[in-house]
């Protein structure tokens, strides 16, 4: 199995201090933010994985990392070698079609210019052909290279985000919430053109999202968040079959079921803590309807545990080894 993507105790930290006259004067030290901390993780190449958690828990700034737009605190990401013998080229699909695309140019030139950026292609006609094909791709029409992003619908302005970020022909894509900001059945439209581009192109797909039942259709390995850290990683079917930490269990139950709609769901527990200050120990623990006082001082270490899933947690850890224990 070849590594498309491998990050290794990635942190990031961003500098939220007021600004320095107010610190002097009110005698207030630096204040840091970590809104990613010391995680993990490998992307099989041709696969998706999937990082899944609430609001505030870190996964756009994965993202942001993976492709460069922010430095990572500490930690390393390495890229495998793609078809050329260089490092796999990325490009990113953001949340907001409405805020990524420039309303000053036309769809034509907002595609067009990775095309000339790179050098992928030389000549009016070459950009041109290439960017009706890529429109055609993505289901549009060549015709609506001429018009501009506000001429569209959501769905169709994030399916212009997909055909700029094919422009740069990619290997890997980082997919950070792209259905977000999108109406249930045009999401639906999108995830199927993603799969379909995924098998058609040989894509590999770093995919962010809030959303359970999203990340099932996409993925084939899911990584769920918490304050900054990995907390579980399943293979898709398996973390659904048998979610271990009680925060994946939480997140389950937040998905809608047809057949018992009106089955008892337990409410989550108290308010996401502020990444400011974190919770000590477990920084789940404070929602955590299994916690104890070891989760309230120390820190859970991830285990990989049989049939390939990591967890971080002291309760899983403890019941795997009694199971593990001859009776």
């Amino acid at each position: 199995m070849t590594i498309a993507l491998s990050v290794v105790d990635l942190t990031r930290d961003f500098d939220v201090s007021a600004p320095w006259l107010n610190r002097v004067i009110e005698r207030k030290p630096k204040a840091f933010l970590r809104a990613v901390d010391d995680i993990s993780f490998e992307v099989p190449l041709g696969s998706c994985l999937s990082l899944v958690g609430e609001s505030g828990c870190g996964k756009s700034t994965v993202a942001r990392l993976v492709t460069g737009l922010y430095r990572p605190s500490s930690g390393t990401i390495k890229f495998s070698a793609g078809k050329t013998g260089a490092p796999l080229s990325a490009q990113m699909i953001f949340q907001d079609p409405f805020a990524s695309l420039n309303p000053r140019w036309r769809v034509f030139d907002v595609i067009a210019e990775p095309l000339r950026e790179f050098g992928l292609r030389k000549g009016t006609t070459a950009i041109a052909g290439r960017v009706a094909e890529l429109l055609t791709t993505v289901g549009l029409s060549p015709n609506d290279g001429r018009k501009f992003p506000h001429e569209f619908s959501g769905g169709q302005r994030q399916r212009i985000s997909i055909a700029r970020a094919l422009a740069g022909e990619p290997e890997f894509l980082v997919c950070d919430e792209p259905t977000s900001a999108l109406d249930v059945s045009v999401q639906a439209q999108i995830l199927n053109l993603m799969r379909r581009l995924q098998d058609e192109m040989g894509l590999t797909y770093l995919f962010i999202s809030h959303d359970m039942s999203v990340v099932r259709h996409m993925s084939n390995q899911i990584a769920v968040m918490y304050l900054g850290r990995i907390v579980e990683q399943a293979a898709t079917e398996q973390l659904f079959a048998d979610p271990k930490h009680p925060y994946t269990r939480m997140l389950l139950e937040t998905i809608p079921n047809v057949r018992n709609p009106k089955r008892q769901r337990e409410a989550p527990a108290g308010e996401v803590p502020s990444p400011m200050n974190p919770p000590s120990g477990c920084t789940f623990h404070t929602r955590c309807p299994l916690a104890d006082g070891r989760c309230k001082v120390e820190r859970p270490e991830m285990r990989a545990y049989p049939g390939g899933s990591r967890v971080a947690c002291h309760r899983v850890a403890e019941s795997m080894a009694a199971l593990a224990v001859p009776a």
